[in-house]
């Protein structure tokens, strides 16, 4: 390998590259800490040089000369994923992407970027005309689009707009392939489905075109109540009225809200809250709501503080998880989804089930066109064999789990690759060289 890479660098000469082996290792890890299981599995995985393309010119150069030494190339954006997606599990090059922060165009309800383009950057430049990104993750601040799109699913704005994969929710995205001759191929309408959370195994993410919502003042709103299931079924009453437009509902069990430290003042002890990003027209409604479900607005903040101090979308989906674990490194979690037509019956279940061991926190989305409760449990890890009995139980009474402790794509929660994405596989990366080893069908390739 040391002889490929040598040869390798000296013909990416004007791109930027990184061989100092603390920054190459530093550059090679994600939040995969989040899972005791995963953390073992990817001790000392780490690339060999990190290159930061600044344009697709320089995308392409560095694709070329990893086809032609054969040597493997793993993309990266700002590398807050949780299941190791950008960590190389064989060496070689990785490619930071976050060089390349261009917004090239917005228009009312579309804009054009580059993959290293922060989703709050583009946010705040969206409204200045007056729209909004439709959906992010809690890590909003610092993820880039390109990683959000190749690793994500949906977050902050999926109760209003779906996951991040529903029809509609990428409008194209431009990719370059890992062949002797490099292209840069333009994916429209479903076409961007063969690279969409795909894990950066298909194809390099230069270019995104997304839809956007419209502008909405925000305010920021929590709820308590005495019971959980109240609060749960609050959630679900807010989400299905249609007429009132949400950016978030988050439900947290107690004991959840002791890692909430800058909000503590805000959460009884022992009470459950529900964390609210609503938009200011509908909350003339919410107090009603609130009230038929006997709930207390406890913290209300106007759309005119957003962007002062504490932000709810910083405590919720894996924030949450984050900020537990800041205070309990033995803390874990899970994602689980749950059927929609028994979703409360079963969050009552796995609720009472497994008490303080599983703490529920539910963020509701919108799927199939019906609002659903997922769940980001918290789970007081012991053992490996301990979390898959979990896992098993969860399974057996109906919940799909999405196993974020495993960095392979068909043991997470797609189970199988798109078979179009397979073929699209085959046609761009032919060496299979694009973040080898995160697939089972294709790692028998690689490794034959």
């Amino acid at each position: 390998m040391t002889t490929k890479l040598d040869a390798l660098i000296n013909s990416l000469e004007g791109i930027e590259t990184i061989t100092d082996s603390t920054q190459v290792a530093k550059l090679s890890q994600d939040y995969h800490t989040f899972s005791p299981v995963l953390v073992p599995k990817l001790e000392g995985k780490v690339g060999d040089i990190v290159v930061r393309p600044a344009n697709e010119a320089e995308v392409l150069k560095v694709a070329a000369a990893c086809a032609k030494h054969r040597v493997p190339v793993t993309v990266r954006g700002a590398g807050t994923g949780n299941y190791g997606q950008c960590v190389p599990l064989h060496g070689g090059v990785i490619l930071d992407m976050t060089r390349m922060q261009e917004i090239l165009w917005v228009k009312p309800g579309v804009a054009r970027v580059e993959a290293g383009v922060k989703l709050a950057a583009l946010d705040k430049k969206t409204r200045e005309i007056g729209w909004e990104i439709r959906m992010a993750p809690s890590t909003y601040r610092t993820a880039t689009i390109g990683g959000f799109i190749a690793g994500g699913s949906g977050g902050i704005g999926s109760i209003q707009y779906g996951l991040l994969g529903d029809r509609g929710n990428i409008l194209a995205l431009r990719v370059v392939t890992v062949e002797d001759e490099p292209r840069a191929i333009e994916l429209r309408g479903d076409d961007v489905q063969k690279v969409n959370h795909a894990w950066g195994i298909n194809g390099i993410i230069t270019e995104v075109e997304i839809p956007l919502a419209p502008a909405y003042p925000w305010a920021e709103v929590i709820v308590t109540f005495d019971e959980l299931m109240t609060a749960a079924k609050f959630g679900q009453a807010l989400g299905n009225a249609d007429g009132m437009i949400k950016k978030l509902i988050s439900v947290f069990a107690s004991p959840i809200p002791q890692y909430f430290h800058a909000l503590q003042e805000y959460i009884p002890e022992g009470t459950h809250p529900v964390f609210l990003i609503i938009s200011e027209p509908s909350l003339e409604f919410l107090p009603g709501l609130v009230q038929q479900y006997g709930g207390q607005i406890t913290y209300k903040k106007p759309a005119e503080e957003a962007g002062k101090g504490i932000h709810l979308g910083e405590f919720c989906w894996n924030h949450t998880t984050l900020l537990a674990r800041s205070v309990d490194t033995a803390i874990t979690y899970l994602q689980s989804m749950f059927p929609r037509d028994s979703s409360l019956q079963l969050v009552e279940r796995m609720y009472h089930h497994f008490g303080d061991e599983v703490m529920m926190h539910l963020e509701f989305f919108r799927v199939n066109g019906a609002v659903v409760p997922g769940a980001l449990q918290l789970v007081r890890y012991t053992t490996e064999e301990r979390l898959n009995e979990i896992i098993r139980y969860h399974e057996e009474q109906g919940v799909s789990i999405a196993n974020p402790h495993t960095y392979i794509i068909e043991d997470g929660g797609r189970k199988v690759i798109d078979p179009e994405q397979l073929k699209f596989k085959e046609i761009v990366d032919p060496y299979g060289l694009m973040n080898p080893g995160k697939s089972k069908v294709l790692q028998f390739q690689i490794q034959n």
